[in-house]
């Protein structure tokens, strides 16, 4: 099932259409008749790609990472949870190097070389704004 989005002088309407023949159901204001397929709008949302994939390198490379720490495979880690934006949010690069100590207190190696790595990574990041509508 997909959906659209469409901008008309009665307002916004969302479509969802299920598969040919399967029929669609219209919400918003009832214009009594099947929607012209031409009107149909999509929305479209405008995300910076760049920063996207830095984020996606990184959380891998902290992944492969977190592997070698634990001296295990993926599906074996423990829960572990590195929050890149609070720690982007911390302005104190010791405050950060403890805030990531902390969350890996039960990993028997030394986590000292991981911790200095990923700030300096954090570095050079910025934080994931909220997306914004293309061509606005």
């Amino acid at each position: 099932m997909s959906a659209a989005s469409t901008e008309t002088s009665e307002g916004s309407r969302v479509l969802f259409k299920g598969a040919p023949g399967v029929g669609w159901m219209e919400t918003g204001p009832i214009n009594g008749g099947d929607p012209d397929p031409k009107k149909q709008g999509k929305v479209t949302v405008k995300y910076d790609r760049k920063e996207l994939r830095k984020r996606l390198a990184l959380e891998e490379w902290i992944i492969d990472h977190l592997i070698a720490l634990y001296d295990c495979g993926e599906d074996e880690l423990p829960d572990i949870d590195i929050d890149i934006d609070v720690l982007m949010e911390v302005n104190s690069e010791d405050e950060r190097a403890r805030i990531i100590q902390e969350t890996l207190i039960d990993c028997n190696k030394p986590t000292d070389e991981f911790i200095r790595e990923l700030l300096c990574k954090i570095r050079g990041m910025s934080k994931l704004s909220a997306p914004t509508k293309k061509g606005r």
